[in-house]
């Protein structure tokens, strides 16, 4: 079966940071800034939330802050859940697929992984040197976006589920830890009404029998199931981050946050 210590080590440990460091009592909810580049009920993917009709409002190319957690963990489907609650089109829904899995660091972190499972010598069919380093970049790589199109886009249009993660942002570290855990089985309809994750975790499984073409050290229902139980685990840890994150900047990179703020507050003049 595909090796993921190497992936698992990384995430658990900034997992166990923010926990570790989490404020016990939440500070109160943000007021979304409402400049005109950026209106109120924005998410972090810089998709606007609808108007008051209902009608959702066009995607600004103003680009907001927090877009990447910790500088290279994309950011761009994390909203303030405390806010009402505004449907996203199918096209603003690609929109945050699409950023999630071309973004920058994206590049680096699947050539990271490539390195580690290399150095693992997982996938030992790809061989090693610049040829097998090469075919793990590419499979990594094809790993996060099919993913990201599947379960951020893909069935989210055709389930009408929404993929965003709405931070909790109040209550305990505790509670905020089980519901950041437990928003890999239970989204939003495209109405807002609480339902089981189908986009997730129909998402992933399909994702995990397409590597089933690529990794052919790895064919069958196991390694299927293998691949789709580390996804959603993963994105169960990626969404701690989500709701800490915040938290976390608040608390060591105070210089940050007054500088975001100042910029903010230029923007609204």
């Amino acid at each position: 079966m595909h090796s993921c210590a190497a992936h698992w080590a990384t995430l658990l440990l900034l997992a166990c940071g923010v926990g570790a460091n989490a404020q016990t009592d939440s500070p109160p909810p943000q007021t979304p800034p409402s400049s005109p580049s950026v209106p109120s009920g924005s998410d972090a993917a810089g998709v606007p939330a609808a108007e008051v009709s209902g009608k959702p409002a066009p995607v600004p190319d103003q680009p907001v802050q927090d877009k990447r957690i910790l500088g290279v963990l994309p950011n761009y489907r994390t909203i303030d859940g405390t806010i009402p609650f505004e449907r996203l089109t199918t096209e603003q829904k690609f929109i945050i697929a699409t950023k999630d899995s071309f973004d920058w660091p994206g590049f680096i972190l699947a050539g990271a992984f490539a390195g580690l499972y290399q150095l693992d010598n997982s996938h030992p069919s790809f061989g090693q040197g610049v040829a097998g380093y090469a075919h793990r970049y590419a499979t990594s790589y094809a790993d996060q976006v099919i993913g990201n199109m599947l379960t951020e886009a893909i069935m989210p249009s055709l389930l009408r589920e929404d993929p965003r993660y709405f931070r909790k942002i109040n209550g305990s570290v505790k509670s905020r830890l089980f519901y950041s855990l437990t928003r890999v089985l239970i989204a939003k309809t495209d109405t807002g009404a609480p339902t089981f994750n189908f986009a997730e975790v129909l998402g992933n499984g399909v994702d995990g029998a397409i590597g089933n073409f690529y990794y052919p050290d790895e064919r069958g229902l196991g390694d299927t199931l293998d691949r789709m139980g580390t996804a959603i685990a993963t994105d169960a840890v990626s969404n701690v981050l989500k709701e800490f994150w915040p938290d976390i900047k608040r608390r060591y990179f105070k210089k940050r946050v007054l500088a975001d703020e100042a910029k903010a507050a230029a923007q609204q003049h």
